[in-house]
Order: structure tokens, then C-alpha cells, then sequence
């Protein structure tokens, strides 16, 4: 009886832990989303100070993201030789020196340089958390624990979106960077004296797994579906702003009603990963999700009444997020997963610059930022055709071989 009640006793440690380490995760990755979406939270005044063009903010927004092109992949690796915890942590340092670059000149080439360093450090965190995740909760919650860590996103720039046009209008933009500075801190000491690996992952540091092609394959169709989700939203919470801007609405007004759609999806990303768990349905929740998503946002663009068709968006584009981000885990194993995440990533952010860079394009050419808009409804309406390939690999990936003859 008393050997049950000590198993009992360690199960609820366990369950407290790998949740309490979701937590710690979720606060320092909301710290990249809030970096990330200080841009195109503060678009108007930045573009006036900058003498910049949408064009040029598009690429000011895309570039955070250019240097995963070249270090997602070898992300897994430094991973696997220094330890999840250690390089995070550099990512992090990274990401702070970038910000205190973009603060100390309002030079363009100053700023291009500090969201490119400060990307080198996002990058870090965006493949080894997203592993470390999978490490705690594989077999266990991973659609659920994967939606409320990939929430993390939309709950930090929905912050960005409602506190940094404030700070700006009030105080300037020299302190927006300073706040932006102030979260990665935090995020530094979360990360330094809370976290730690699991035992699983501890017990396969070192071995080496072999990726398959068709594994190749299948983690790069899976990629691609987050990268055109996710320009899907990056599109509302980046141009989105500045499309109210143009119709006569204050920016502080804006960013705040914009953000609505963040924080919605900060209950909709959640509710979507338990339905995918509790249903066994991910691919439907991604598919109906996806072109729900698709047709409110070309519904915001094209004039529809504001605040409900931004209620309607915050609460349809969450769903398939965790569904998707489930993905990967259905083709690595433990020994695979290091390289295959920075595979993930690497495709991710090599279409992810060139899509914000093409919305802000098209938003110059139209004359309105609804255009990057429309670009994002289109980029989520390839997701299911996306996902039909995926499952197409994978199925072809377990089907048994035939026998020699």
C-alpha cells in the first residue's frame, strides 16, 4: 500500500513537472513572439521615423526570420553537442543584443542588423524548444502540449500589438525596444533556474538516428503547412494595423483591435489541440480551419464590419495550430528529432522572409495594405493540398515492403 501511494505521489511530481516546464517554455518563446511582432506593432510611426516605405517594413518584419535559412538545420546539432538548455540560453543573449543594437540608432542599416542578429537568436529557441516540448509530452498530450506551447505566439505579439503602439505614442520608440529588451531578460532567468531535460531525453543525448528520405520528405510537407499558416496570420497581425490606419482609425486603436484576433486564438489554439487529441481528427481540424481562416481574412480586407469579422478570425485561426505542429512527431523518433526539427525550420524560415516580404509587395503596388492580407488568404488555402501530400508520404513511409523473391 505504501509502495502504491509513493508511485502515486511521483506520477503527480511528474505530471506537476512536465507541465510546469511547459510554462517556463511558453513565457520565454512568447518573448520571441513579442520581438518579432515589435515591428509591425508600431508600423505607422517606425515607417515616418525610418522614411520607410510598407515594402520596406515587410522587409524589416522578414529578415528576423533570414537567418533560419542557414542555422535552423545545424540548430539541432549544436543542440545535441552543448545541451538544449545551454544553446537556448545563447539564443536568448542573442536576441537581446540585437534589440540593444535596433536601440542605440535609427539608422536602416543599424536596424536590418540588429533583427538579423537578434533573428540568429530566434532561431535557437524556435528548433530546440520545439523539441524540448516533444521530448516531455511525445505519447502523452503532444497535440495539446504542442497547442498551448505554439500559443505562446499569437499571446506575445497580442501583447506587442497592445502595449508597444502605447509606449511609442507616449514615450517614443527608443523605449519600445527597451521593453522588447526587458521580456528576453526575463526569459533569460526563466530558462537559467527552472528548466531542465527529462531523463528520456537525457538517455539518447549523443546517439545518432538515420533520416530517411521519405522522412525528409514528409517533416518538409509539414513545414511548409506552418510556414503558409503562419504568413496566414502573420499577414493580420503585421499589415493588419496599418489597414485600419489607412481607413481613418487611430494607431493605438489599431494594434489594440487587431491584437482581438491574438487573443482569441490564445483560446481557440488550445481548444483546437484537445479537439485533435481528444477526436483523433487533426487533419480535419486543420483542413476546415485553414480555409475558415482563409475566408474571413479576405472578408477583413475587403471592408466587412470590423469588430466581428475580427472576433470571427481571432476565434477560427487557433484551431489548427497545434494539430499541425503534431505533425512532425508522427515521422521522428527521439534519436531523429534534433535533425529533423532543424530540417522543420529550415524550409519554415526559407519561405517565411519571402512571404512578408511579397505582402508588404503587394501592399506598396496596391496602394493598401489589404493586399499582404489577400497574399496571406491565399498561402492558407494551399494548406490542405499540402496536407493530402503529407499524408500521402506517410502512408506510403509505413506501407510494409513486398518480400524478396
Amino acid at each position: 500500500m505504501k509502495t502504491m501511494r509513493r508511485l502515486s505521489a511521483q506520477g503527480r511530481i511528474q505530471v506537476r513537472s512536465r507541465w510546469t516546464i511547459l510554462a517556463v517554455l511558453f513565457v520565454v518563446r512568447a518573448a520571441f513572439a513579442f520581438q518579432f511582432g515589435s515591428v509591425g506593432s508600431v508600423a505607422p510611426q517606425l515607417s515616418q521615423s525610418l522614411g520607410a516605405s510598407l515594402a520596406d517594413i515587410g522587409i524589416l518584419i522578414g529578415v528576423y526570420f533570414a537567418p533560419g535559412v542557414l542555422l535552423a538545420f545545424p540548430s539541432g546539432a549544436l543542440g545535441r553537442r552543448y545541451g538544449d538548455k545551454a544553446t537556448v540560453l545563447a539564443g536568448l543573449l542573442t536576441m537581446l543584443a540585437g534589440e540593444l543594437l535596433m536601440t542605440s540608432s535609427a539608422s536602416w542599416s543599424v536596424q536590418i542588423a540588429g533583427r538579423l542578429i537578434a533573428g540568429t537568436g530566434g532561431i535557437l529557441l524556435s528548433v530546440l524548444m520545439t523539441k524540448m516540448v516533444a521530448d516531455w509530452f511525445t505519447g502523452r498530450e503532444i497535440a495539446t502540449a504542442m497547442a498551448i506551447f505554439v500559443n505562446s505566439w499569437p499571446v506575445g505579439i497580442a501583447i506587442a500589438l497592445m502595449l508597444l503602439p502605447w509606449i511609442a505614442t507616449r514615450f517614443g520608440l527608443h523605449l519600445v525596444n527597451l521593453a522588447v529588451a526587458g521580456w528576453i531578460m526575463i526569459g533569460l532567468v526563466l530558462m537559467g533556474f527552472f528548466y531542465r531535460a527529462p531523463k528520456a531525453a537525457v538517455s539518447v543525448e549523443g546517439e545518432r538516428g538515420s533520416v530517411t528520405s521519405e522522412t525528409v520528405y514528409a517533416v518538409i510537407a509539414a513545414s511548409s503547412i506552418w510556414c503558409f499558416y503562419n504568413l496566414g496570420l502573420v499577414m493580420i497581425f503585421s499589415f493588419g494595423p496599418t489597414m485600419l490606419v489607412e481607413q481613418g482609425w487611430s494607431m493605438a486603436a489599431a494594434g489594440s483591435t487587431i491584437s482581438i484576433v491574438l487573443w482569441l486564438t490564445a483560446i481557440s489554439v488550445p481548444f483546437g489541440g484537445f479537439l485533435a487529441d481528444l477526436t483523433k481528427r487533426g487533419e480535419a481540424i486543420i483542413v476546415a480551419g485553414c480555409i475558415g481562416f482563409a475566408l474571413l481574412t479576405v472578408l477583413l480586407s475587403r471592408g466587412g464590419p470590423v469588430l466581428p469579422v475580427v472576433i470571427a478570425v481571432g476565434t477560427v485561426s487557433g484551431l489548427p495550430a497545434g494539430a499541425i505542429m503534431s505533425l512532425p512527431a508522427r515521422v521522428l523518433d527521439p534519436r531523429t528529432r534534433a535533425i529533423g526539427m532543424g530540417i522543420f525550420y529550415t524550409a519554415f524560415y526559407a519561405g517565411s522572409p519571402v512571404g512578408s516580404a511579397i505582402g508588404g509587395k503587394l501592399s506598396t503596388l496596391l496602394g493598401s495594405a489589404s493586399g499582404a492580407l489577400d497574399f496571406g488568404a491565399a498561402m492558407l488555402l494551399v494548406c490542405p493540398a499540402i496536407l493530402w501530400l503529407f499524408g500521402r508520404i506517410v502512408a506510403g513511409q509505413n506501407r510494409p515492403a513486398l518480400p524478396s523473391t
